[in-house]
C-alpha cells in the first residue's frame, strides 16, 4: 500500500501585510519578498507604502500596493479583493497593525478605548474573516497576529494597550482550536520592547512618565530594544516553516548589553 504525500507549500504563496508603512509590518514585508513571497501591502499611508514596494521590486521581489484601514471592514473587504486579483490566493496574511497611546486608564475615556480595541483586536477579525475562509477552503494557509509581551505582563500608563493583546491572544489561541485540522495555522508573534514609529509621537513628558514606570515595576530590566528587523525574522520563520509544522507562540525579547567584565 503507497504512503499518503506528505501536504506540502505551493511554489507561490502570496503574504499580505497589514500595517506595513513602517516598523515591524515594513521590514516584515522586506523580509518576506527577499524570502520569495509577493508581498501585499497595505496601509493608510500609501505614500509609505510606494517606496516600501519601489525598494522591494529593485531587489527581485514582487510587491503590491492598495490602501487598508483595519478599522473599516468595507477598506479591508476592498483591500482582500484587490490583493487576491493582483496576486492571486493569499497564502499569508501578518496583522500588525496597531494603535498605542500614552496615559492613565482612568484618564481615558471610553471611546478612546474603543478606538483602540477597534484597531487592535477588531481589525484583526476582520483580516481573519477577509482572508481565512479562502484559507480553510484550500486547507492550508498561515494567519499570524503581532501581539506583544504586554499581553502577559501588563504595562502601566500605556492605556488601553495591555487589554487589547491580551484580548487579541485570547482570540487567536480560540481561533486555532476552531482551525484543528483544517491545514490553516494561526499564530502569535509576541515582541518585547522595540524600536519603531509607535511611541514616537508621544510628547517627551508622557515618554519620560511611561519609562520612569516600566523600571519602577521591573519591566526595563536593560536599556537595550529590539530592531523592527528581528521580529520580521521571526514572522519570516514561522510562515516558512514546512506544513504539519506549527510554530507558536514566539516570544522575541532584547539580550541585556554584555557586562563589561564578560566582554570578548
Amino acid at each position: 500500500m503507497a504512503a499518503s504525500r506528505k501536504p506540502v507549500h505551493p511554489d507561490r504563496r502570496p503574504a499580505v501585510v497589514a500595517g506595513a508603512s513602517s516598523g515591524i509590518g515594513a521590514e516584515t514585508a522586506k523580509a518576506l519578498a527577499a524570502a520569495g513571497f509577493p508581498v501585499a501591502l497595505g496601509a493608510r499611508r500609501v505614500d509609505r507604502l510606494e517606496e516600501l514596494a519601489s525598494g522591494i521590486r529593485e531587489a527581485g521581489g514582487e510587491a503590491f500596493v492598495h490602501p487598508l484601514d483595519v478599522a473599516s471592514t468595507e477598506s479591508v473587504e476592498k483591500f482582500a479583493a484587490a490583493a487576491a486579483a493582483a496576486l492571486g490566493d493569499i497564502e499569508v496574511v501578518v496583522s500588525n497593525a496597531g494603535l498605542l497611546a500614552p496615559g492613565a486608564i482612568l484618564d481615558a475615556t471610553t471611546e478612546q478605548l474603543a478606538t483602540e480595541f477597534d484597531v487592535n483586536v477588531l481589525g484583526a477579525h476582520r483580516l481573519v474573516h477577509a482572508f481565512g475562509v479562502g484559507m480553510v477552503e484550500r486547507q492550508r494557509g498561515d494567519l499570524v497576529f503581532v501581539s506583544s509581551d504586554t499581553a502577559l505582563r501588563a504595562r502601566p500608563f500605556m492605556r488601553g494597550y495591555s487589554a487589547t493583546k491580551s484580548g487579541l491572544e485570547g482570540l487567536v489561541e480560540a481561533l486555532q482550536m476552531e482551525l484543528e485540522g483544517t491545514g490553516v495555522r494561526a499564530s502569535i508573534v509576541r515582541p518585547g520592547p522595540t524600536w519603531s514609529e509607535m511611541g514616537s509621537d508621544w510628547d517627551a513628558e508622557a515618554g519620560a512618565k511611561v519609562l520612569t514606570e516600566w523600571v519602577k515595576w521591573g519591566h526595563a530590566r536593560h536599556s537595550h530594544f529590539l530592531k523592527a528587523t528581528a521580529i520580521a525574522d521571526a514572522i519570516t520563520t514561522v510562515v516558512s516553516a514546512p506544513r504539519g509544522v506549527h510554530i507558536s507562540p514566539v516570544d522575541v525579547n532584547p539580550e541585556a548589553p554584555l557586562s563589561k567584565e564578560g566582554q570578548q
